[in-house]
């Protein structure tokens, strides 16, 4: 599904048909109370133990103590409110697509698809967009219009001249300025070669973290067009490659597969969520197929 990025955010009715796609899609499994890691007043069921003189007798768990013959009470999980950062990768690198569109325009879309998560009445959003220039924040605030500001303010950035952005140094960031509990969202194409992977962990400790991988196929396999030369973005470092070559071809198919997996590895080894979001495929499915996974796993909120 191609969602033009230009109309998602003109004005809140382009927010407004990202949302409604949003939902029909995930069919609600985006919504819902949110869930603290800590026990407490709450509608949500949580672990049973054993009962203990002062717990109230109407949590009684009346099958864990039929079974165990001695009585059990059912904890419930505190319901609270939302604090979600998005960590939004702004490099020069995102400047590319060679599909349905550029990379930085799935990342601005994935951005307010992710947004949804965190724009109930209570719950905060804010921002850390990292670049060759360094980080640079916006404060959690409620309601639509920081969400909105972001992706007009991701849209409208002028193309970055080549410089290498720090993807440790935004974590690190995040770790300083997300002082409560929340959910993390980091969307980025993960080609920063520094040791983000320890930042990453860091924020897993304390929070619930999602890794949106964007990626386009050129990245990972070689059409045989002829000799072609290549410029890095974020360097601008030139090279050619004879693209004509089968071997050539195969052992990048190799390397990048193997990178591919690489990354996925060092974010699952965090604790974090992983999904990958290709420029040429359907970015709403992708995140669908995640979302249940995610449920059909257990994985708790933070």
């Amino acid at each position: 599904m191609k969602t033009p990025t230009a109309e998602v955010l003109r004005g809140a009715g382009g927010f407004q048909q990202l949302e409604l796609a949003v939902r029909i899609k995930l069919d609600g499994l985006l919504h819902g109370e949110n869930l603290t890691r800590q026990y407490g007043p709450g509608s949500e069921r949580g672990e049973s133990r054993s009962y203990q003189p002062g717990d109230d007798a109407r949590r009684i768990d009346w099958s864990v103590t039929a079974r165990m013959n001695e009585l059990y009470v059912r904890d419930t999980i505190a319901d609270r409110e939302l604090e979600t950062w998005l960590v939004v990768d702004g490099s020069a690198s995102l400047d590319f697509g060679t599909a349905d569109w550029e990379k930085r325009d799935l990342a601005i879309t994935a951005a307010g698809a992710f947004s949804l998560l965190g724009t109930k009445p209570g719950d905060r959003t804010g921002s850390i967009v990292f670049d060759a220039e360094g980080e640079h924040m916006s404060p959690p605030r409620g309601g639509r219009q920081p969400v909105l500001h972001l992706l007009r303010r991701l849209e409208q950035r002028p193309r970055q001249d080549a410089g290498r952005a720090s993807l440790a140094s935004a974590l690190k960031l995040t770790n300083r300025v997300a002082k409560r509990r929340g959910r993390i969202v980091i969307i980025a194409d993960l080609l920063d070669t520094d040791d983000w992977a320890r930042e990453l962990r860091y924020l897993r400790s304390r929070h619930e973290v999602i890794v949106a991988h964007v990626v386009d196929p050129r990245e990972w396999s070689l059409p045989p067009v002829g000799l072609v030369t290549f410029v890095d973005p974020e360097t601008g470092e030139t090279f050619e490659v004879q693209t004509s070559s089968r071997s050539t071809r195969r052992r990048f198919a190799a390397a990048s597969a193997e990178r591919l997996s690489e990354l996925e590895e060092r974010v699952m080894s965090s604790g974090a969520q992983y999904v990958r979001l290709s420029t040429d495929s359907d970015w709403l499915l992708d995140l669908v197929a995640f979302v249940v996974r995610s449920r059909r796993l257990g994985v708790p909120a933070a």
